[in-house]
C-alpha cells in the first residue's frame, strides 16, 4: 500500500506552465555595453528599448579616447551612435528614469519617465547595462591641488596636447586609489594597464618626462604584460609600496619653483625616495554607479557584497541573474575593458535571444502554494523569498499570502519560516516525503 503510494507521489506529472513571450527586449543603460547588446538584438529582427539616465549615449567611453592596443576608441563609439539611432528597431530613450519594474520572463512590465513623457514599456526579456563610475579621491591632494588627476583626467590632457602637461619634466603616478582598502575591499582590474596606456603615449609624445608608476601589484594580465615590459624598456620607472606605507604627498615650492613632492620608501633599497613631479596621476577605483541599488530593488536582482550586479554563477550562467529573463553585462557586472565589456555584451544578448525566438516559455510546476485559511499574514514567508514570488492580497476572508507561480523558484526556504504551515511546496509534501519514506525503509 505504502510503496504503491509512493510510486503515485513520485510518479505525479509536475502542473508546468506555459507561457506566452512578449518579443521586445528592454535594455537599461547607453553604454558601449547596452548599445551593443541593442544592436545585436535589433540585428536580429526584435524590437528594442534603449533607456540612459543621461541626456547622450556612451556612458563611460565618452571619456575614453584610446586603448592600450591602439583603438580609437571615440571613433568607435561614434558608429556605434550612428547605427543605433539609424536602426529603425531601436527605440531610444534618453535622460529617462525607470520608476516601476514588474512582472516576469517573458511578460515585463516597465514604466520609464523621460521628459515630461511617461512610457509604458511591454517587454519579454531585460538586459541591464548601466556601467559604473570613476571614484573621486580625497587623498594625495586630489581637489586641492589642479596638478593632481585621475588617470581619466590624464588621458584627456595626453589627447587635447595640453601645455603644461606636454612640457611637464616629471610625472608620478599612484596605484590603488581608493580599492583593495577595507572599505573597498576588491581590485578595480583596468588600473594597471589604463597607468601604463597613458605613460606610452606620454612617452610617445614627450620622451624626455620622466615617468614613476608606485604600485602595490602590476596586474597587466594576458597579452598587456607586453606593454608593461616596453614601458619598463622606454624608462617609466616602477617602485612598489605597502598598503601600511602609502606614498605622501606634499606641495612644496623652493626656490621659486612650485612642485609636488612625492616620497614613497623603496623596499630594494630599505630607503625612502623623494620623486619631485610636475603632476601627479591617480588610479582611481571603478565603483558602482549611483543608481545600481535601485535598478537592483526595481528588477530584484542580486548585488555582490562590492555593490556590483551578482550574476547566477560566474561559469555556467556568467550573464544571467537567478531571476529568468533578466541578464547583466558591462561594468555594472565589474570593471572591465572594453574588449571584455563588448563580448559579454554579445553574449547578453545572445541569452536574450533565446527566449525572445519562443513563443511560450515554461514554467516548472514545482512551485510553492498557500492554504489561505490558514495563513495568518505575519508576512514571514514574504520577507523570506528572495524573488519577489510571494505578496499580500486582499480575499473575503482578508488579506493573505498568495504565490506568483512564475516567479517562484521552489527552493521551500518558505516553508520553513511559516509558523502555521500554510506555505507548501508541491509535489514535495511533508505527507509525500513521509510516504516515500515508508516505502523504502519497512516497518519493523
Amino acid at each position: 500500500m505504502c510503496m504503491s503510494v509512493a510510486r503515485t507521489a513520485l510518479l505525479e506529472p509536475l502542473q508546468e506552465f506555459e507561457l506566452p513571450v512578449d518579443k521586445r527586449a528592454l535594455v537599461v543603460g547607453g553604454g558601449l555595453a547596452g548599445m551593443t547588446s541593442a544592436l545585436s538584438l535589433a540585428n536580429q529582427g526584435f524590437e528594442v528599448y534603449l533607456v540612459e539616465k543621461d541626456k547622450d549615449l556612451g556612458g563611460m567611453a565618452r571619456r575614453l579616447h584610446y586603448t592600450l592596443e591602439g583603438m580609437d576608441v571615440q571613433a568607435y563609439l561614434r558608429d556605434l551612435i550612428r547605427k543605433v539611432y539609424q536602426n529603425p528597431s531601436i527605440h531610444v530613450l534618453t535622460d529617462a528614469t525607470i520608476t516601476e519594474a514588474s512582472g516576469y520572463v517573458g511578460n515585463f512590465i516597465t514604466k520609464v519617465t523621460s521628459g515630461e513623457r511617461v512610457n509604458e514599456i511591454h517587454h519579454g526579456v531585460t538586459i541591464i547595462a548601466t556601467g559604473a563610475e570613476e571614484y573621486k579621491p580625497t587623498e594625495y591632494l586630489y581637489g586641492q591641488d589642479e596638478r593632481v588627476m585621475t588617470n581619466l583626467e590624464l588621458e584627456n590632457q595626453i589627447t587635447n596636447k595640453e601645455e603644461r602637461l606636454m612640457n611637464s619634466q616629471s610625472l608620478v603616478m599612484i596605484q590603488c586609489v581608493g580599492c583593495r582598502q577595507k572599505d573597498r575591499n576588491y581590485c578595480a582590474r583596468i588600473c594597471c594597464s589604463q597607468s601604463i596606456k597613458n605613460a606610452l603615449k606620454l612617452k610617445e609624445l614627450n620622451p624626455q618626462v620622466d615617468i614613476y608608476i608606485l604600485f602595490r601589484d602590476m596586474r597587466t594580465y594576458g597579452f598587456k604584460e607586453d606593454y608593461y615590459r616596453e614601458a619598463s624598456e622606454k624608462d617609466v620607472k616602477f617602485i612598489r609600496y605597502e598598503p601600511d606605507d602609502k606614498p605622501q604627498v606634499e606641495a612644496v615650492e623652493e626656490e621659486g619653483r612650485r612642485f609636488l613632492r612625492v616620497t614613497v620608501t623603496d623596499p630594494v633599497l630599505g630607503k625612502k625616495l623623494a620623486v619631485d613631479a610636475d603632476g601627479l596621476a591617480l588610479a582611481a577605483a571603478v565603483v558602482p554607479s549611483a543608481g545600481t541599488q535601485e535598478i537592483s530593488r526595481l528588477f530584484k536582482v542580486a548585488l555582490n557584497p562590492d555593490g556590483f550586479l551578482q550574476e547566477a554563477h560566474v561559469k555556467l550562467r556568467p550573464v544571467d541573474f537567478a531571476a529568468d529573463g533578466v541578464f547583466l553585462c558591462g561594468t555594472a557586472h565589474y570593471p572591465k575593458h572594453i574588449s571584455e565589456t563588448i563580448s559579454q555584451a554579445y553574449g547578453a544578448a545572445s541569452r536574450a535571444a533565446t527566449i525572445l525566438t519562443k513563443d511560450a516559455v515554461v514554467a516548472s510546476g514545482a512551485v510553492c502554494e498557500v492554504k489561505e485559511n490558514d495563513c495568518v499574514s505575519c508576512g514571514a514567508c514574504i520577507s523570506l523569498c528572495t524573488y519577489g514570488a510571494i505578496e499580500f492580497v486582499d480575499t473575503p476572508q482578508g488579506r493573505k499570502a498568495r504565490v506568483n507561480p512564475v516567479l517562484c523558484k521552489g527552493d521551500g526556504l518558505c516553508n520553513s519560516r511559516c509558523p502555521t504551515g500554510a506555505i507548501f511546496l508541491k509535489h514535495y509534501t511533508d505527507e509525500e516525503i513521509y510516504r516515500q519514506i515508508d516505502a523504502e525503509v519497512p516497518a519493523f
